[in-house]
Formats: structure tokens, sequence, C-alpha cells
């Protein structure tokens, strides 16, 4: 714990509620601090419900390869907050430090002055004070919650608005459809301001066409004006300028190659950018991206299980998110069999019968665990429930580690493929607990 942890605490209590969507509030807070949002470099603003984290890394990878410096805010952290604030430098960025954030929030709070404002927009307000006070060519720009009333959407005019695959998440603050909350996230596009949109349910889709329209922003849309294929083991990217043959992406899973054809196809409508095709190859192996189909193969952790065993982390949350992870899982076990064992730990305003359905005839066994955090998790028995009801076998535990030393104890002779998921909070602590923090 850090002087910035306290001002995290403090700010908690600035607001009766943790989400309240409006602009209203962080608007007045950096106009009192000088409007720094004018003084930004320039945005890539990335909004989403699936895919927007894993999205902004692939931007960032290639602008790197390119030789550019790029500042980067994303949301949740999965150990410390300082993760959410990545300023750039010649070379490759890194985390803001504890000094830079303390004396950061220091200044916004004194400003503020006590007046009501929520956590993620105090915190905004000081991610865009950094930003605009350190100098980068670029600014990944990654939306909390919706996109209309999110904090970040203050951005008069960023260079592009992505927007990556649209589902049901977060219903009671977007709407219950998904035309409703694929409208909140369409909230971040601009006139004039060149939108990229991934993949999408034709009921999204229809919802951001007309936001566009109505707003008089371009669009360029997967499987109309751009596709990402996987292609005899290879990457294919095309557009109208033309066909890449690439390299499959580091990041494990093949909703990542939609993710990644977003990225490409952001950095191919801004040429000035002066991303080449060598830069987006380089980018395409150097992504990194923790607790999404991330392989734990030192630590804490892994060394609980039997040898040749695999633990894998990803901190999916959503029916979607479940049915990306249960088919990148269906792939390992194509290449390399093993019994299929989840940890799971959801908060208790997610879906988690959704969730877990998607792993239905995969998993052999699931345990649930709480999340240890200051966030609302379900019970483990309330995981097993939901878990029995996907026609799952399972089983509560006290913790990670008491799970995979029951997964161990069961092993077979074929030693388990593990998976921690259901949460990106739980991603974090088994981070933790591993002893690998996110860099």
């Amino acid at each position: 714990m850090g002087p910035s942890d306290a001002y995290l605490t403090r700010f908690l209590d600035l607001h009766p509620k943790e989400i309240d969507l409006s602009l209203g509030r962080v608007e007045r807070l950096l106009a009192d601090l000088g409007s720094p949002q004018a003084s930004l470099p320039p945005a890539i603003q990335v909004a989403g419900t699936n895919g927007k984290g894993s999205t902004t890394a692939f931007l960032r990878a290639m602008l790197e390869a390119a030789g550019k410096s790029v500042h980067v805010y994303t949301s949740p952290h999965l150990v410390r907050f300082h993760e959410r604030i990545r300023l750039g430098a010649p070379g490759g960025g890194s985390f803001v430090d504890e000094a830079k954030l303390t004396a950061t929030f220091e200044e916004v709070d004194r400003v503020n002055d006590g007046r009501a404002i929520t956590l993620f927009e105090i915190t905004t307000a000081a991610a865009l004070l950094l930003f605009a006070r350190n100098p980068a060519d670029v600014l990944l720009l990654e939306v909390g919650l919706g996109g209309r009333y999110d904090a970040t959407n203050v951005i008069a005019k960023p260079l592009a608005s992505v927007i990556t695959p649209v589902s049901l998440d977060h219903q009671k603050f977007l709407g219950d459809s998904l035309g409703a909350i694929a409208h909140e996230k369409a909230g971040i596009l601009k006139s004039l301001v060149p939108g990229v949109i991934a993949r999408q349910e034709e009921e999204a889709l229809r919802s951001i066409e007309r936001e566009a329209a109505r707003l008089g922003a371009p669009l360029s849309i997967s499987g109309q004006d751009w596709q990402a294929r996987e292609e005899h083991g290879r990457f294919v990217f095309e557009d109208g300028d033309g066909l890449m043959d690439l390299p499959l992406p580091r990041l494990v899973g093949r909703h990542q190659i939609e993710n990644a054809g977003a990225a490409i196809a952001t950095l191919r409508g801004l040429p000035h950018l002066g991303v080449g095709a060598q830069a987006v190859e380089t980018g395409l192996g150097s992504v990194n991206w923790p607790g999404r189909m991330q392989r734990l193969a030192s630590g804490a952790l892994p060394a609980l299980l039997p040898e040749g065993s695999e633990l894998w982390l990803d901190g999916g949350h959503n029916p979607d998110g479940g049915r990306a992870i249960a088919s990148t899982l269906a792939e390992l076990d194509e290449r390399s069999p093993k019994p299929i064992v989840m940890v799971v730990g959801m908060l208790n305003t997610k879906d988690s019968d959704g969730f877990l359905e998607a792993f239905a005839g995969l998993a052999g066994r699931v345990y649930g665990v709480p999340i240890n955090s200051s966030v609302a998790g379900r019970s483990p028995d309330e995981v097993v429930h939901a878990a029995e009801r996907a026609g799952l076998a399972a089983e509560e535990c006290a913790s990670i580690a008491e799970a995979l030393a029951k997964a161990a104890k069961a092993a077979g002779p074929v030693p388990p493929r593990v998976l921690i998921t259901g949460s990106l909070y739980l991603a974090g602590e088994a981070l933790d607990a591993n002893g690998t923090p996110p860099a």
C-alpha cells in the first residue's frame, strides 16, 4: 500500500454510487484543471464489450514497433491501479510511478474540493492530466463503461473511434438489448472522425450505423470494408488497399484474429502515422496483454499442479467471453488433449449461468472460489450451483490455491489443463499470488 492507495480510498467516498454515468462532473473538474483534454496527443478511442483491451494492446504494440511513443489508458487493473496509466516514451513506455501518481491525485483532489464525483471520473481526470503533461505521439484511450457518458468521452476530435464486438453486459446501466447497448457504445463516434467497427451481431451493427449516419461519422466495418481471418496457419488481413499475409498473433485464441484486424484496420486508415507492414508484423509478435488466455508457466501457482499440467488465466466474465474462451480451450484440446479443469470466481453482477453454459461438455470439473477484493463477488456455492445448472460437476473451495491442490489430488494419469477464469479481479489475484505482476 502506498500514498496513492489512500487517495483511491478517499475518492470512493466522494459519490454515493460507484457508477453514475454522466459527463457533467468530469467536465467541470477538467475545466477547473485547465482543460488538459484539449492538450492531449492525438487520440484513438476504443469502446466495446469484449476485446477492447486486446485491441488496444495490438494498437500499442504496432505503434511502438513503428517507433512511436504511446500513452495508454485502460481499466480495470489486475494487481495495482498504476497499470491503468501507461506513459509513453521512446523505445517503449511504462506504468506511471507512485510518486507521479500520488502528486497528480493530490492535485485533482485539491481542485475537486470535495465535490461529488465518481472514482472512475476523478481518476480519469488525473490520467488525462498526466497524459497532457508528458509528451507522446499517440494516446490510446480505452472506454470504461458504455461510451456516450463514459468519463473518457471528453475528447472533441480523436483520430479514430474503434468499437469492438458488442454483447450483453452491464445491462443495468446500458440497456437490456444489443441495440440499446450498441447505441451507448456508438456514443464515442464523432462527426468526420473515422469509425472502425469490428464484427457485430446484426442488431448491434444496425444501431451503430444509425448513430454514425446521424453524426456524419464514416465507418470501416469488418466483413464489409475489411476482413481478418486465419488461413493455413497464417493471419490474413484484407481491405481495399490489398492483402496482408501475416503470422498469427502472439495472443492465444481465434477471437484475437478479429481484435488484431480491428487494430490493423484502424492504423491502415491513418497512414500519416507511418505504421507499415513490418511494424504490424512485429507488433503481432510482441503484443502483451496479461490476464487474457495467459499461460502461467512458472511461479507459485503452477508449482501446485502435477508435472506436465498447464495453467491458464483469462478474465472473461460474460456469455460471449465464455464462448470465446471455450472455443480456445477446444482448439488447445484438439492439438494436445488434457482433462480440462476450471477455477471460477465471478462478480454478482455477471451472468454466471450464461458464462458457464459455454463450457458444458468441455470442462470435467469446476471449482468455485471467492473473489477477495472490495468488489461484490458471488459466493463459491453460487458459482457451484450455476456450474451444476450448466451440467458441470462442481465443488466450492476457499481459495485458488485450495482449488489447484484439489485439482492436483484428483488428477489422473494425464495431467490437467487448468483455467482460472470468470473475472478480471480474480485474474489479478492469481497474478499476484503467482508472483508475476503485469509488466
